[in-house]
């Protein structure tokens, strides 16, 4: 058992205020067991962490572009160095195959460092006009809240802008998934990071992450998780007036025009809903298919969701690893069988763990076909490996029906004609489209509309997240 019981505030490591601090258990999805105990925090944890980032806003603020590149880039050779253990510490908390773990998880990490070096090393702040000069400073003291479903992406996104801007910040990284934030302390720490610049402190959302959001010492709270959290966040902060930026849930339409490639395009939409687990806030959960087309793409993809092999994270040729906990597994159970009961068409997987596996949070890829958009499983996030086939009529239906939620954090099209594609994207009403298979770019906003969230992350837009801007009159003679 590990003990991780220190937070890292004002360049140490240091012991939680007041003793003695209530402690967690960090579990491994794959056994259930614990294998490492953290520190929970309070508000006196998040009071010191605050005051030091806020002593340390007045120096690191005024730091040049220089040397903030200096330190961005001796942190990607420090992340470099370490990336074996952190591939490996992902798998471990959170449950992604290995694999996927080194490709995508903390591979997360180094995209977003490298793109925030690209972005600083060009950005103009201070523009000329007339003779207004308009000048971007950083925002200040930036609270971080992070989730566990991609723990290594979510803070890089947050920090390596934040560092790069002139801020100084506080993050809570989720307590269930939280190794992975401890090592990347440790590799700021290895890289020189000025003391009070970064600070971590671990606990919970009604403790920590309250603390910090209504503390009058943070300018900014830059969030990723639930709509519930999130609106939690805004209504804490609101009484100081602080810039909140979130990235919250989201219940993706995947629409399969009647022109697709539907043998190429189904089984892309299976995997791609069931990456991670499912545990992807912009996973494509709802598959829109033409309705004389419906029988051939459940046929694909059930196909497609049994070839995917389950098992343990660090077994050769697994595809699949297990949900993060307990409770989200007995949530999943909940709506698969809530999926059944509104009478849609149980395709494959469903309720219990997948054969063989008797131990871990293991859930069967699932797929239901004939769902209606007022189905639970069709509006609620799941936020597991369950996919929603749905059928539609006409072009114009699909549209409707994709639009037909709370959420707006992305949106899929499949078609065989690009114009026709971009044209269905342009009528869907989020922040994300992917067209014909397309993946990420982390050169593009990630943000959502609705209660899919505010504010932008990824690229100059989410670099600019963490600035001001001032216009300062008459600064060149006329």
């Amino acid at each position: 058992m590990e003990n991780k019981l220190n937070f890292y505030i004002d360049g140490k490591w240091v012991a939680p205020v007041g003793t003695p601090a209530k402690s967690l258990d960090v579990i491994n999805p794959a056994s259930e067991e614990a294998y490492a105990r953290i520190a929970m925090g309070s508000k006196l944890d998040v009071d010191k962490a605050v005051a030091a980032a806020r002593r340390a806003f007045e120096t690191y603020s005024h730091t040049s572009r220089e040397e903030r590149l200096a330190l961005l880039q001796k942190i990607t050779e420090i992340y470099q160095k370490r990336y074996t253990e952190m591939v490996e510490t992902i798998s471990k908390e959170m449950g992604a195959p290995v694999k996927f773990s080194k490709i995508a998880q903390a591979a997360t990490g180094l995209a977003h460092f490298n793109e925030t070096i690209r972005i600083l090393k060009d950005f103009q702040f201070e523009q000329v006009k007339g003779s207004t000069a308009i000048i971007y400073e950083p925002v200040g003291v930036c609270g971080l809240i992070t989730p566990w479903n991609w723990p290594i992406n979510q803070i890089t996104c947050k920090v390596a802008p934040a560092l790069a801007a002139g801020c100084t910040m506080v993050l809570k990284p989720s307590e269930i998934a939280p190794m992975s934030a401890l090592l990347f302390a440790e590799i700021l720490d290895e890289a020189g990071v000025p003391p009070g610049v970064f600070n971590l402190v671990n606990g919970d959302g009604p403790t920590v992450g309250e603390a910090m959001s209504a503390h009058p010492g943070i300018d900014m709270m830059s969030f990723t998780g639930s709509t519930r959290a999130g609106i939690a966040v805004a209504k804490a902060a609101a009484d100081t007036v602080k810039r909140v930026a979130q990235e919250l849930g989201g219940k993706s339409a995947n629409i399969i025009l009647d022109d697709a490639d539907l043998a190429k395009a189904v089984p892309q939409g299976v995997n791609s809903c069931f990456q991670n687990s499912g545990q992807s806030c912009n996973a494509p959960t709802r598959m829109f298919v033409p309705r004389a087309k419906q029988d051939e793409a459940v046929g694909l993809a059930k196909a497609a969701a049994e070839k995917i092999k389950i098992g343990d994270p660090f077994a050769e040729g697994v595809l699949m690893g297990p949900v993060v906990s307990g409770a989200q597994f007995d949530k999943i159970q909940a709506l698969i069988k809530k999926g059944i009961d509104e009478g849609a068409t149980l395709v494959t997987g469903g309720l219990g763990r997948p054969e063989g596996l008797n131990r871990g949070y293991f859930v069967r890829p699932t797929v239901f076909a004939n769902v209606s958009n007022d189905m639970t499983i069709a509006r609620e996030e799941i936020f597991g490996p369950v996919l929603s086939i749905l059928p539609y009529d006409t072009e114009a239906d699909a549209i409707k029906m994709a639009n037909d939620t709370v959420y707006g954090l992305s949106g899929y099209v499949q078609s065989g004609n690009i114009e026709r594609a971009r044209n269905v994207a342009s009528q869907l009403r989020t922040g994300n489209v992917h067209l014909n298979g397309a993946g990420p770019d982390f050169k593009a906003p990630f943000g959502g509309y609705k209660q899919s969230g505010n504010g932008h992350e990824w690229g100059e837009f989410g670099f600019e997240e963490f600035l001001e801007v001032k216009a300062v009159m008459g600064y060149q003679a006329a």
